[in-house]
């Protein structure tokens, strides 16, 4: 099984609470994050876009980095990690983002993959003056099969002279082109989302569900693959789960109570807020899940709580539903989470047997 670690881009991770580590994201943090989890051999990181956060007295999302070019720093400051940005579709036009992949390709020498989100937070863009009109809610996959379809041409054979409703390409060109197969992300849930996915897309990551049901998401891996049956290509699964280990399963509990009697209040009233313009029929269920009461203090992904062989466990079952290729990961404290998965749950895991433990004097930097 994969493993991937949902960098932190965005200030206090992805914990809307008071009582859970506060933080600014800086390149120095992610650099750090990334460069543990290549040393304890993880397969790949990612870095999401956001450009308008929650607020609240945490000023949740408020403070972020900007993701293709947090991961050209990182692709010079790592070897053999994967690593994947996040392209905001509505904001970056498809040549510039087939353009910014290639240079990241050549600085990584072919480590680098792109994310493709549609925008579902209005306020990111119409505070730019850029948003299209709540209709695009709508036919957001319709626009990101154009901008995907144009990637892959620009990356392919180096030329789009597309013509379509969303873009109007004539005679665009593109050199140099990327050294590696360029892989796609996409995040979608609902069955547009889970379409396009298994139309143009290499993965698709989808929301763990509750707490410690680590199988919980299986449903939606199967949905995916039904979808993939239909176009006949293979596209996979990556569940999001967040981690949150310590010695013992009380004092990892413990942790995961403190972090949710915080819940900032506020924050999660803009999110609620938000997630309820979207109005459409194909309405993005990843968003309807993240507002759910249950757990919101961490936007409700799948939440593993325990000491590190309870977690090592939970991550072993995760592995055994069909479609699923591999997880995408969160912490409550990324640098010290990242080095005791590496160090203290990883080597317990059936799924990621023959992973080579770091060398001595690597382990200890």
């Amino acid at each position: 099984m994969q493993i991937g670690v949902f960098i932190p881009i965005g200030n206090n991770g992805w914990l809307i609470s008071e009582t859970s580590p506060q933080y600014k994201p800086t390149f120095e943090l992610n650099k750090i994050v990334t460069q543990t989890a290549e040393r304890h051999g993880l397969d790949f990181v990612l870095s999401m876009i956001k450009l308008r956060g929650f607020g609240g007295k945490t000023e949740f999302w408020d403070h972020n980095l900007e993701s293709f070019t947090l991961m050209a720093g990182l692709a010079a400051v790592t070897t053999k990690i994967k690593l994947f940005a996040t392209a905001a579709t509505l904001v970056v036009p498809p040549a510039i983002a087939a353009r910014m992949a290639s240079t990241i390709d050549s600085i990584s020498g072919g480590r680098f993959g792109l994310n493709v989100i549609t925008g579902w937070q209005k306020p990111e863009y119409s505070q730019m003056g850029v948003w299209p009109g709540d209709e695009y809610f709508g036919r957001r996959y319709e626009y990101l099969s154009e901008y995907v379809q144009i990637l892959r041409e620009l990356w392919e054979t180096g030329v789009s002279d597309r013509k379509s409703e969303f873009f109007q390409m004539d005679d665009c060109r593109l050199s140099p082109r990327p050294q590696a197969d360029m892989k796609i992300i996409c995040a979608g849930q609902s069955a547009a989302g889970m379409a396009f996915s298994a139309q143009y897309a290499d993965y698709n990551f989808c929301f763990g569900k509750g707490f410690n049901t680590p199988t919980a998401f299986a449903p939606t891996a199967a949905k995916l693959a039904e979808a993939a049956a239909k176009t006949g290509r293979n596209v996979t699964s990556f569940a999001l789960f967040m981690i949150i280990a310590d010695e013992t399963d009380e004092a990892a509990r413990a942790k995961w109570e403190l972090y949710k009697s915080g819940a900032d209040q506020d924050a999660l009233k803009w999110l609620v807020d938000q997630s309820n313009v979207d109005k459409s029929s194909g309405a993005d269920t990843n968003v309807k899940q993240m507002i759910e009461p249950t757990s919101a203090v961490n936007i409700n992904m799948g939440t593993l709580v325990g000491s590190y062989e309870t977690v090592a466990t939970l991550l072993d079952e995760v592995s055994t539903v069909p479609g699923c290729e591999g997880v995408l990961l969160t912490f409550d404290d990324f640098i010290k989470g990242v080095d005791e998965f590496g160090t203290r749950i990883q080597p317990l895991m059936k799924s990621r047997a023959g992973i080579a433990a770091p060398a001595p004097e690597l382990a200890a930097v």
